[in-house]
């Protein structure tokens, strides 16, 4: 579903705790539906069923349930809590990831909510990591005796309930209030050095005074390069702040730990790190042609194709055996019209420079399919969430136009926020004030040979509370082929409200069907992304129902953990990717995030995003950038204009990598290609380098003899009997090899 991160607890994940607390990892239980006597202590909750609060309430027996649960643990909260506690008038307790509104109860008293109105937690959607402070002397605490923590819980698509590792109670902490900044990016001096300033900050009127240290280690040997210790003192209004200058020395990530230790308190705060690496070769002057071999489009429809190339500008564009019925801009390299007769039309590109000249082999296949390679492009949810508007979808889309286009990238699609309150008075949906004319968007977006995308839900409202296409998508279908939309993301949302419980295989089909019959009575290509989170084996009939690309999962969020646990886990779906229609593991959580008007770095590390660009290119899923197209620092956009790891998961062929080996420490995948060559990714699941051998007669390798590293686009020399690599933690080595 779709899910706000509300940015007002503590980055927990960057903090190591050094004050006792009482872990609430285990011993909860569940049970689905709503009773007001499940808050009350004297509750039996014996019959209830046992569940692990490191996964989802689907995971533990609940598949697609949407609705309210409850959760119960009975936990004693000791005194000494409090005893040892240097700040002792406040008690914290850390929920986890709540998904997606709570109400929480401590012995029958009601302590915190998130989303809803007053007795009403439903309305809104307010996803994410959950912390509640209480005052010590609260009577609804029993010191050194057995307490009832419940925990109520509303749902409205996707994984629901609470979820994750910090669950825990504890006393508020002299560092509650602190954070170490690290947001700014690094900067690449002229002397071959990374440069950064962060800062310590707090909200509380506490004078802060201490020592900070800086550490950088390779993580590789566990040797320390360079430490040193300052004085630091600040509060609140009157941060401090450190600027550091550090060398490049390899193509790898270095771990930087930055501890703040408060003098009066003794307590610390610790954040760590790891420096950014750039393994893409930055594009030559001379001119090439990037992208897909092969573009689709129905006959008839009008038809946008910019050719991707880079090279020093001007380019100038050609391209010979474009069908009847399109043409060419050779000073911008878009081809526009539309193609009445059906075909596959080979044409041949060309673009120029005065450095040189390059082409192209071309297909252009005007049938019943389009979508022939994943979408190349971005969308708004993971960056902006409900905030987006027509300001930050035009940056947006300048900054593909002007930084991403020339490899390809070209949808641009909004996500939920865009919708009205309330249709017209004939039934016609419209935009709300943040889009002031949707048409004009869409044209502007074309203008720049891009395609617009846009979002809505089979139920009466969107996740966010806007309208849905519930009894209107004909009418929906038409307003989004009047605006020019090539690009239709539709989430399941409340269609749990006008749908049985517990659908089976029909009902799930239902909606996705009915839409797809109202696109195909508009004269208009638009790709059809069906998102509801891989229920019922989504891949198995998604491109029977029309779908172009269909998501296999839950929300993405930008930790290692959910990372790896939706990109390791989409060997079942992969064998029914093709040409048209693909699996969608979710979209990229890179560069700036924040599900919201508040963004922050992600906190995947450097070697995280290339595993993540490399793991989605081999499954051959949809690429949709998620943040911050205004703000592309030079890591993340290298990151994203590497054209052969883009080759990779535009391949003609279509299918999706299978995986070949997986144990406990490393897995590897492998995709086949449609020249006959393989791209193979090789990840370290572990938090340590490991080297990693392939035997060069297993099947994987046997009659390959040409290595190349696809990322930093050279060729490996590869001696001996089995292809070797290094890998850092949680990192990958993608190769291609050929024959």
């Amino acid at each position: 579903m779709r899910k706000i991160l509300v940015l007002i607890f503590l980055a927990v994940g960057f903090l190591r705790a050094s004050a006792q607390d009482v872990s609430l990892n285990k011993g909860w239980k569940l049970a689905v539906g709503d009773s007001a006597q499940w808050a009350s202590p004297t509750f039996n909750d014996q019959h209830w069923a046992s569940v692990n609060v490191s996964q989802s309430w689907e995971q533990e027996g609940h598949p697609g349930y949407d609705g309210f649960g409850w959760y119960r643990i009975h936990v004693v909260i000791p005194s000494s809590l409090k005893e040892k506690a240097y700040v002792k008038d406040s008690l914290r307790i850390n929920l986890g990831t709540v998904d997606d509104n709570d109400e929480v109860y401590l012995n029958g008293k009601l302590i915190g909510r998130f989303g809803g109105k007053t007795g009403d937690i439903k309305t809104g959607s307010f996803y994410g990591p959950r912390t509640y402070t209480i005052a010590a002397n609260n009577p609804a605490i029993l010191w050194d005796k057995e307490n009832i923590l419940a925990v109520r819980i509303f749902d409205t698509g996707g994984d629901g309930g609470i979820y994750g590792s910090n669950f825990n109670i504890a006393m508020a902490d002299v560092m509650d209030h602190v954070s170490i900044n690290t947001e700014a990016d690094f900067d690449y001096g002229d002397r071959n050095s990374l440069n950064k300033s962060i800062k310590l900050l707090t909200t509380s009127q506490y004078s802060y005074q201490g020592k900070l240290a800086f550490k950088v280690t390779d993580p590789e040997t566990n040797a320390v390069l360079y430490e040193k210790t300052n004085d630091a003192a600040f509060t609140s209004g009157k941060p401090f702040t450190y600027t550091f200058e550090i060398a490049r020395l390899e193509k790898k990530s270095y771990t930087i730990t930055y501890t703040f230790t408060d003098q009066k308190s003794g307590k610390e705060l610790v954040r760590t790190e790891t420096t950014p690496y750039i393994l893409t070769p930055y594009p030559s002057a001379k001119p090439k042609i990037n992208g897909a071999d092969v573009f689709g489009a129905r006959a008839g429809n009008p038809f946008l194709y910019l050719i991707p190339a880079t090279g020093k500008k001007p380019l100038v564009y050609k391209a010979a055996g474009l069908p009847d019925g399109l043409k060419l801009d050779a000073a911008t390299g878009i081809i526009t019209g539309a193609v009445a007769q059906k075909g596959s039309y080979s044409v041949t590109l060309t673009v120029s420079n005065r450095l040189g000249v390059k082409t192209k082999n071309f297909t252009i296949v005007i049938g019943d399919n389009i979508g022939l390679t994943p979408a190349l492009g971005w969308n708004s949810w993971n960056a902006w969430g409900l905030s987006v508007d027509d300001k930050k979808v035009r940056i947006s889309a300048k900054a593909m136009a002007d930084r991403l286009s020339a490899h390809g990238w070209a949808y641009v699609n909004i996500d939920d926020g865009w919708e009205a309150e309330q249709r017209q008075a004939d039934g016609k949906i419209t935009a709300n004030s943040k889009f002031p004319d949707m048409k004009e968007l869409t044209d502007y977006v074309h203008g720049l040979g891009l395609r617009m995308g846009i979002y809505s839900s089979p139920g009466p409202r969107t996740c966010g509370g806007f309208l849905g296409s519930w009894q209107h998508e004909e009418q929906d279908a038409q307003t989004y082929g009047d605006w020019g939309i090539d690009y239709l993301k539709y989430d399941w949302c409340s269609y749990s409200e006008v749908t049985p419980a517990n659908p089976d295989l029909p009902a799930l089909k239902k909606p996705y069907q009915v839409m797809r019959g109202a696109l195909d009575k508009i004269n208009r290509d638009i790709m059809f992304s069906l998102c509801q989170y891989g229920w019922g084996d989504v891949w198995q009939w998604g491109a029977e129902v029309g779908g172009n690309s269909w998501r296999t999962t839950g929300d993405i969020q930008d930790t290692w953990r959910s990372l790896s646990s939706i990109g390791f886990n989409q060997d079942k779906a992969s064998p029914f990717a093709q040409p048209g229609h693909f699996n969608d593991p979710d979209m990229l959580v890179v560069g700036k995030v924040g599900w919201g008007p508040s963004l922050h770095n992600t906190r995947l590390t450097f070697d995280e995003q290339y595993t993540h660009i490399s793991l989605w290119s081999l499954l051959s899923s949809p690429l949709l950038i998620g943040c911050d197209m205004g703000h592309l620092d030079k890591f993340t956009l290298n990151l994203l204009t590497n054209d052969e790891v883009l080759a990779i998961d535009q391949d003609a062929l279509g299918k999706g990598a299978a995986r070949y080996i997986k144990n406990d420490r490393y897995q590897i995948w492998v995709k086949e290609l449609k020249d006959g060559s393989k791209a193979i990714g090789i990840f370290n699941l572990s938090d340590k380098y490991q080297t990693i051998s392939l035997d060069k007669n297993d099947p994987a390798l046997k009659g390959f003899t040409k290595f190349r590293d696809v990322w930093q686009q050279k060729f490996i020399v590869a001696t001996g009997k089995a292809f070797s690599t290094k890998v850092a933690p949680h990192g990958v080595t993608l190769i291609r090899v050929e024959k």
